[in-house]
């Protein structure tokens, strides 16, 4: 073992080996459980629940909340999604710590990107390898070495299927989980070099539903109200709105008509990302200014559906204690590590909003995800494993102390 480890912790981090954590992240990623996959993700929940059975306390798979979708017709309608894991380890104890992940990945079922192949001896390319399902592995092996160690704190394990879409139908159980808690460890894949994430925005993905008026194109166009034309100028007028700390993306245009008709109906998709919660609330007056102008400028009317469910995410004294720990433990262990802004979000933003201090990428080292070309290396598994061991065995001897 790396010298700065007292004998207790060599002892705790010695069982730790890369062979079973790498087999469980190959059998969870032959599992295709993309975010509407339900049956892909009732079969990895179920996989999950087996194995985090093997640490004390209860699992129990929880029901997803209501989520409302705007269709490509401009109706709203519900989605359904996959179960949220959840373990509950001495729940009675009052010093507590959450541990975060995701089993669902950006890939479909029919996704051609369904296989894990070697590029070399330590870089695996697969889907879900590194986002997140070799930091799922990794988290469990890292909380059975912690367990190893005669424990006293309590933790919370959520896992939910729906974090690659917002998670919109776990964000309630992730704040009532959160409440409370000492610290938060997420696990969202590192960069190949060691990189954490450290200050993330804010996002929000709306979708405005626009109303016009129907007209035959060639003999009275001038009495129809050009739904599309209005969502290309709403557009237009969004994307104008960017400024330094939020960034406006306008990414779809759904509806319209034949064209020997004056289309009716247009919905414009489009997410936006704010530094900190001014800017979210720039953010908010820019959009009910845009379609204000809109509306009047074209006659038209518009629905807006959506709203902010990341929070931005900033780092104050406590999420830099807690990296101190987290990057001392690592040099501790030899491991390289870095920390810096992300224009990404997670479920670290959520937990950051409940006011406990995170590190939300302590999962797999790797690169190219929500791509064919993700990869993961290898030797992160029991790299991260133990890691997470220590980060909890300190947790649990000093806390976090500013």
């Amino acid at each position: 073992m790396k010298t700065g480890l007292t004998p207790e912790e060599q002892g705790l981090l010695a069982p730790v080996e890369r062979g079973p954590i790498l087999e469980r992240t190959l059998e969870w990623a032959a599992i295709n459980s993309g975010t509407a996959n339900l049956e892909g993700l009732s079969a990895m929940a179920a996989r999950l629940a087996d194995a985090f059975a093997a640490l004390p306390g209860e699992v129990r798979l929880v029901e997803p909340a209501p989520v409302e979708k705007v269709d490509s017709e401009g109706h709203i309608r519900e989605i359904a999604h996959g179960r949220h894991l959840v373990l509950s380890v001495r729940p009675e104890v009052e010093r507590r710590v959450i541990l975060t992940g995701h089993m669902d990945t950006v890939y479909a079922k029919d996704h051609p990107f369904q296989t894990c192949d070697w590029l070399d001896e330590d870089t695996l390319h697969g889907p879900g390898t590194a986002d997140m399902k070799g930091g799922l592995s990794l988290m469990l092996a890292g909380l059975a070495a912690y367990e190893r160690g005669h424990p006293t704190l309590g933790y919370d394990v959520m896992i939910n299927s729906d974090e690659e879409t917002g998670s919109l139908s776990s964000a309630a159980l992730i704040a009532e989980l959160a409440q409370g808690k000492m610290a938060a460890l997420t696990y969202e894949p590192g960069l190949p070099d060691g990189s954490m994430a450290r200050a993330r925005p804010g996002s929000g993905n709306y979708a405005a539903i626009v109303h016009g008026k129907s007209a035959h194109a060639g003999r009275n166009p001038e009495d129809g109200r050009n739904a599309v034309v209005a969502a290309g100028d709403l557009a237009l007028r969004l994307a104008a709105g960017r400024r330094e700390g939020l960034s406006v993306n306008p990414a779809r245009i759904e509806g319209g008509a034949p064209n020997n008709t004056v289309p009716d109906l247009a919905i414009l998709h489009f997410n936006l990302r704010p530094r900190t919660p001014e800017l979210a609330d720039v953010a908010r007056t820019l959009i009910d200014e845009a379609i204000a102008e809109v509306c009047t400028a074209h006659d038209v009317s518009i629905h807006l559906h959506g709203r902010v469910s990341r929070p931005p995410k900033p780092v104050g004294a406590e999420t830099e204690a807690l990296f101190g720990l987290v990057s001392k433990a690592a040099a501790d262990l030899g491991q390289t590590m870095r920390w810096k802004d992300t224009g990404g979000v997670c479920d670290g933003n959520n937990i950051a909003a409940c006011g406990v201090p995170v590190l939300d990428t302590m999962g797999a080292l790797g690169g190219a995800i929500h791509s064919p070309d993700e990869f993961m290396l290898a030797s992160s598994l029991d790299a991260r494993a133990r890691l997470t061991a220590l980060v909890m065995h300190r947790l649990d001897r000093h806390g976090v102390i500013l």
